[in-house]
């Protein structure tokens, strides 16, 4: 046997460079149709912490029979005086061969595997007739939700709000503009979720950011919050009141704050939940009743990275050894 050749090494910018070529859309929408089929498996993510209250990490592994390769993504949460930071990155593996195949930064990864899915949920969620979407994040998570979500619907108006907004370097303010002329940059969160249809919440906050109350007619509210403990973007009591979907529906209720809290704290039970991405791609979860707010909670699964991974190293010619 030959000995085993290293993986292919890409570095962030070697990434950035990469990920235009990547149909994203595509890629989850046939990985959580392979989760339904039974062509990927989703283990439990894993959180470890770090001694001393230094930190922690999580495991996001996953298994995609159909491409022939398995993997896992470790994200560090590492506290420090200046604030707490988290890198991310992935290991993609052959099924065939049990070598590696990649290793690559997967901070950009992240972000647009966690918009790619918002994005999808949106498109399953939504109503056909929505038209004002309000992102609540002014952030990198923040402008690639816009990008994954503006093309979905009609919006007649895409509104933008964060507690940081007013405080946007030039730079970072035109970059909202530019990637759509119909954002208008709120400073006021009430009036930025006014009529809104769909609430993308795009915050590394590890409290509630919105109060359900307050929107003025049923609207989705799209989550993916960050890796602190119990981390939740939403009230765990307003679980109960609303209709809830989640990213696959056998691993997130465990490791999602505001559920977590909820069923301990508030009566909810993950039975409550009406479905997740692979029943939705597959069309046997329901839709919503559309009578009250919709919350699509996303925690990160394994199988995202894995599948933009393995897309990641399929648009760079699938080679092997180190190309950072």
């Amino acid at each position: 046997m030959s000995p085993a050749l290293p993986p292919t090494c890409l570095d962030a910018a070697a990434v950035d460079a990469l990920m235009s070529r990547i149909d994203t859309a595509a890629a989850l929408r046939q990985m959580f149709g392979d989760l339904a089929d039974g062509q990927a498996t989703q283990p439990p993510q894993s959180l470890t912490l770090f001694p001393s209250g230094a930190g922690d990490f999580i495991a996001y592994l996953g298994v995609l029979a159909r491409e022939r390769v398995f993997g896992v993504k470790l994200s560090p949460y590492v506290a420090a005086p200046s604030g707490a930071f988290i890198t991310a990155w992935t290991l993609l593996m052959s099924m065939d061969s049990g070598q590696p195949l990649l290793l690559c930064d997967a901070k950009r990864l992240t972000t647009e595997r966690t918009a790619g899915t918002t994005a999808l949920a949106v498109d399953l969620l939504a109503p056909a007739d929505a038209a004002l979407l309000c992102i609540v994040g002014s952030g990198p998570a923040a402008l690639a939700h816009l990008r994954h979500l503006k093309t979905l619907r009609e919006w007649r108006q895409i509104r933008v709000f964060s507690p940081r907004i007013g405080h946007l370097s030039v730079a970072a303010a035109d970059a909202f503009s530019a990637a759509d002329a119909r954002v208008i940059l709120e400073t006021d969160g009430s009036a930025a979720s006014a009529g809104a249809d769909v609430i993308a919440l795009c915050t590394s906050t590890a409290a509630p950011v919105i109060d359900p109350a307050a929107p003025s007619r049923a609207a989705l509210i799209t989550s993916i919050s960050t890796n602190a403990a119990n981390a939740h973007e939403v009230p765990p009591a307003a679980l109960a009141a609303m209709d809830v979907y989640c990213d696959f529906s056998a691993t997130t209720p465990e490791s999602a704050g505001e559920m977590k809290l909820a069923a301990q704290d508030h009566g909810w039970s993950a039975d409550a939940l009406r479905g997740d991405l692979p029943g939705l791609v597959r069309g046997t979860a329901p839709r919503p009743r559309g009578d009250r707010h919709t919350l699509f909670r996303s925690v990160g699964l394994g199988l995202e990275d894995i599948a933009i991974a393995s897309a990641l190293w399929r648009v760079q010619g699938a080679r092997v050894g180190c190309a950072a």
